[in-house]
């Protein structure tokens, strides 16, 4: 089967990826094991969002002031700007719709109730643009009766902590209670499928109506299948109404990886679900075809090939008691030698292993043996040199790699 481009992995950064690529005339396949870490996303996107444990509140200054091996550093400060702003775009026509700005950051809400700094999140979400002036004053938190994805207690406190008034209200509708049959189905998607009619919208909202009277505004869960459900619900509910984030799998992660998928095919894209790369062929300084675990005898040959296999999580990277390694074709990694330095105690202190990728020279090219492969380029999570949990990149990351090599391979042509 011959392509333009292979992309080896189906989550954000491939997406982004074979979307930029596809929209140019190119014939793009997207090799996907399975369902992303897109899933784990509650609605929002970071760019930069801690640097040396303090949060950032303008990212583009902080991001020039990064160290050379940050994949920000290689793709050039002066470029991050428009590369944002092309990323916003492309969500926005795939119908994802956000609002932020990639020089100041606004503040998300995790379902916990801790606030983080964000670049974009979902229009439909809750969030606040500074924390010194909140947006209203006595919040409405309503909890379904049995769920099991929003920690009610955790999320109203953390609210409280940052200056709400917060009423946690609890309710149920006869949709709901016959879900509580099944403890296993009181779960963010079964919900969805269960909130679409403008009849079960409209018994959740009469309990709202009832119960909020007295709230500046409401926060329902994100439990809501798609944006015209959740503008229905609106228009029912007499105060404002926002969002916010469950614990994963988050249905509006869910969504995202569902419209940039269609997007993608869409434009003519080939997305090879349930399959795996499983080898290549290399052949002096390029990559001439990979091989997958379905198409077997049958590979998969192309100009040009991205890897987007992403980090231990999705096995673009895997570890053993010996090394880590990039198991596709044992790309350069880089990672300690020593297995005691991969880890450190203590669930929240940094650990070494989060930095860990595959090596790529400025161009993003993979390395092996120190030397750059022409036409396979490393994205997203699979890099090395930053660590997506405790600088709160990894969004940002994958979004702006993915288009930066994009625009490297099209300007090939």
């Amino acid at each position: 089967m011959r392509m333009d481009t292979v992309i080896m992995g189906g989550g954000l950064s491939a997406l982004t990826c074979g979307i930029a690529l596809a929209k140019r005339g190119q014939r793009v396949a997207i090799v996907a094991s399975g369902q992303s870490t897109l899933l784990f996303n509650g609605g929002s996107m970071e760019l930069l969002g801690c640097v040396d444990g303090k949060a950032v509140t303008s990212p583009l200054e902080a991001i020039a002031a990064l160290p050379a091996e940050h994949p920000y550093s290689k793709l050039g400060a002066d470029r991050i700007s428009e590369l944002a702003s092309e990323a916003h775009s492309l969500l926005t026509d795939a119908g994802i719709v956000m609002e932020g700005k990639a020089d100041a950051n606004h503040w998300r809400i995790t379902p916990i109730g801790v606030a983080k700094p964000a670049w974009l999140t979902l229009s439909s979400h809750f969030s606040i643009d500074s924390l010194g002036e909140l947006p209203c004053k006595r919040l409405a938190l309503m909890c379904i009766r049995g769920f099991f994805d929003q920690p009610n207690g955790m999320l109203a406190e953390g609210l409280k902590g940052l200056g709400f008034e917060v009423d946690k209200l609890e309710f149920t509708t006869d949709e709901i209670t016959a879900l509580r049959r099944s403890p296993s189905e009181m779960r963010a998607n079964s919900l969805a499928k269960r909130l679409v009619s403008n009849a079960s919208l409209q018994r959740v909202a009469d309990e709202i109506n009832r119960l909020a009277a007295d709230a500046d505004m409401v926060l329902f869960p994100s439990v809501l299948a798609d944006e015209d459900v959740i503008q229905t619900l609106k228009s029912m509910v007499k105060k404002p109404l926002r969002l916010v984030a469950t614990l994963p799998p988050a249905v509006s992660g869910n969504r995202m990886q569902a419209l940039l998928r269609h997007y993608f095919r869409m434009l003519g894209g080939n997305y090879l679900m349930g399959d795996t790369v499983v080898s290549g062929t290399l052949e002096g300084d390029r990559l001439t075809s990979v091989t997958t675990a379905k198409l077997g005898d049958m590979p998969l040959r192309a100009d040009n090939f991205v890897l987007a296999t992403g980090s231990f999580v999705s096995k673009g990277l895997v570890a053993d008691y010996g090394r880590v390694y990039e198991p596709i074709l044992d790309l350069d990694v880089d990672a300690d030698a020593d297995r005691e330095q991969w880890t450190r105690f203590g669930v929240l202190e940094p650990q070494a292993y989060s930095r860990y990728g595959v090596k790529t020279d400025a161009g993003l090219h993979c390395l092996k043996q120190g030397k750059p492969i022409q036409n396979l380029r490393a994205i997203g999570s699979v890099l090395s040199g930053h660590d997506a949990i405790k600088m709160g990149d990894g969004t940002g990351v994958s979004l702006l790699t993915a288009l930066a090599a994009a625009q490297s391979i099209l300007a090939t042509k």
